[in-house]
C-alpha cells in the first residue's frame, strides 16, 4: 500500500519550515524574525505556513520536540544498560553523538534558550531518566536530595555539552566522556553512598 503523498509533502513542507527558521535564527534573533521572513526564506508562502503552524514560536517549540522525542527514543533504549553497567557511559555516549549529529540545531536553541525553553526541557528529560538510575544504584531514602542532585548533575552535563560545542569540541571525546563520569559518580558517592 502506498503512502499518502498528503502525508509525505505535509512532512516534507514542515522541514522545509524548520530549515527556513534555523537558517534565519543564525543570523538574527528569534524575536526580530517573522512569519513571512521564515516563508519568503523557504520561497513558500504564508497560507501554506498556517496550515502547519500558527506562529513561529509554535514551529520553534515544535523542532524542539522533535529533537526531544529523538533523544528521549535514546535514554530508553540504553538506560538499562546504564542501571546494570553502574556507569554513566551506555546513555551519555550515544546522547552525546546525538548532539554532535544535531549540533548546529542544539547550538542555536541553546543560544536562544529565552524562547525557545530547550536546555530547560533537556534538563527534564535527563532527571526524569537519570532518577531511575539513581535509585538502583543507591536506593537514597531522602527524594528531597535525590532531586538537588538530579539538577546539578544534568545541568552540569549540558553545561560540559554547551562549554564543548564553544570551544570547537577541542577535548577528544573520550576525554569529555570521562570527565562526565567522572562528575557524576564523584557527586552521586559522595552524597549517597550511605543512603
Amino acid at each position: 500500500m502506498l503512502k499518502n503523498p498528503e502525508d509525505r509533502r505535509a512532512r516534507r513542507t514542515r522541514r522545509l519550515l524548520k530549515e527556513s527558521l534555523l537558517e534565519l535564527m543564525e543570523q538574527k534573533h528569534f524575536s526580530e524574525i517573522s512569519v513571512r521572513d521564515v516563508t519568503d526564506n523557504a520561497d513558500m508562502n504564508r497560507t501554506t505556513f498556517y496550515l502547519h503552524y500558527t506562529d513561529t514560536t509554535q514551529l520553534l517549540q515544535s523542532m524542539e520536540e522533535d529533537l526531544l522525542a529523538e533523544a528521549q527514543v535514546l535514554v530508553d533504549a540504553h538506560i538499562q544498560e546504564t542501571v546494570a553497567d553502574g556507569t554513566l557511559r551506555p546513555v551519555f555516549e550515544p546522547i552525546l553523538d546525538f548532539v554532535v549529529e544535531h549540533r548546529e540545531v542544539c547550538t542555536i536553541l541553546f543560544e536562544n534558550n529565552e524562547v525557545s525553553q530547550f536546555a530547560e526541557h533537556l534538563q527534564q528529560l535527563i532527571h526524569r531518566s537519570g532518577t531511575e538510575v539513581i535509585r538502583a544504584w543507591f536506593q537514597p531514602m531522602d527524594d528531597q536530595q535525590l532531586s538537588y542532585l538530579l539538577r546539578f548533575i544534568t545541568y552540569g552535563l549540558i553545561g560540559l555539552i554547551r562549554e564543548w560545542f564553544q570551544k570547537n569540541m577541542d577535548l577528544p571525546k573520550e576525554e569529555l566522556l570521562v570527565t562526565a563520569e567522572f562528575l557524576v559518580d564523584g557527586a552521586t558517592s559522595r552524597l549517597l553512598k550511605d543512603a
